[in-house]
């Protein structure tokens, strides 16, 4: 489906800022070391082999232009946004022999020492693991909880996107990037914006449509809620700076905090926050915006009315 030469056009400067981060204070940095060790026995070309042989790997039936061969070798271009929980990396993935490429977004959460997930507690709620020596760790926040939560984090991410990907394939009523692998606090997805030269797609946020733009714009987010509704789970961060607009569509993205709404009891609180903090913004670029309403048919859709 996306085939490009490896050494055409994708090249990029490296560390190049593609995108603004949702803080301020963005600081742009040199490339940071991966989060995996490094084969000692590395590529005549490329950064590292991929990685993808130890990996946990995206739903099927993956995309053609996932990279899953074993000759694959990875290259990071630079940083795409640095944030409180996590840094995104802009990888080639790409096989030599031919020069078919995979442009991906390489998401690695901060280590314990670092990491400052803010607001975690709440979401937390609803999520269980098995020991209760980790689970006592998780709430006192230690080292190794830190750790933990991490994990969590990053697996909890792959699963919704995974999820969130097959039924938009179904229903094309929901659009998130396919999640290629998940290696610990890393996960690897698809690349969204322009492959030939590196440039993300822009957030809602930056977007300046007109009307007839807007109300698709809007209707695609409201079936994208009712989706989330149905499987009876809220993104929980929703807002302009982490949905992208992309050859039109409206593409989720950052889902780390995803809530089950029935098993965590502010379920409802979250669905609402979401209606809110997007209807908002329609509101202030004219629409006339309903947001009780859809709140009232978004929880009666996840079964908590």
């Amino acid at each position: 489906m996306r085939e490009h030469d490896a050494f055409g056009p994708a090249t990029m400067r490296r560390g190049r800022r593609k995108f603004d981060d949702d803080e301020s204070d963005f600081l742009k940095r040199g490339r940071l070391e991966p989060a995996l060790h490094e084969d000692p026995d590395l590529p005549e070309v490329g950064d590292r082999w991929s990685s993808w042989d130890g990996a946990l790997h995206g739903p099927d039936p993956r995309p053609d232009w996932v990279r899953a061969e074993h000759g694959a070798v990875d290259s990071e271009l630079g940083v795409l946004k640095t944030g409180k929980e996590a840094d995104v990396f802009l990888v080639r993935r790409w096989l030599p022999a031919t020069g078919q490429v995979s442009m991906l977004a390489a998401k690695r959460y901060r280590d314990g020492e670092h990491r400052m997930f803010h607001r975690d507690a709440g979401y937390l709620e609803g999520r269980r693991v098995r020991r209760s020596r980790e689970m006592r760790a998780m709430t006192n926040r230690t080292s190794f909880g830190k750790e933990l939560i991490a994990g969590q984090w990053a697996a909890a991410e792959f699963d919704a996107l995974g999820r969130l990907w097959q039924i938009g394939q179904e229903s094309g009523l929901v659009c998130v990037p396919y999640p290629v692998q998940l290696i610990g606090t890393e996960v690897m997805l698809e690349f969204i914006g322009d492959w030939e030269t590196g440039e993300a797609a822009p957030r809602l946020a930056q977007v300046r449509s007109g009307a007839d733009e807007l109300e698709d714009l809007w209707r695609q987010m409201t079936d994208a809620l009712s989706v989330l509704a149905r499987a009876q789970v809220a993104h929980g961060d929703l807002s302009p700076y982490n949905t992208l607009v992309h050859d039109g569509r409206l593409v989720l993205i950052d889902l780390p905090q995803i809530v089950d709404v029935v098993a965590n009891p502010r379920g409802a609180e979250f669905i609402a926050r979401d209606v809110n903090n997007v209807a908002a913004w329609f509101r202030a670029r004219g629409l006339p915006i309903e947001a009780d309403e859809l709140i009232d048919r978004l929880l009666f859709e996840a079964g908590l009315r």
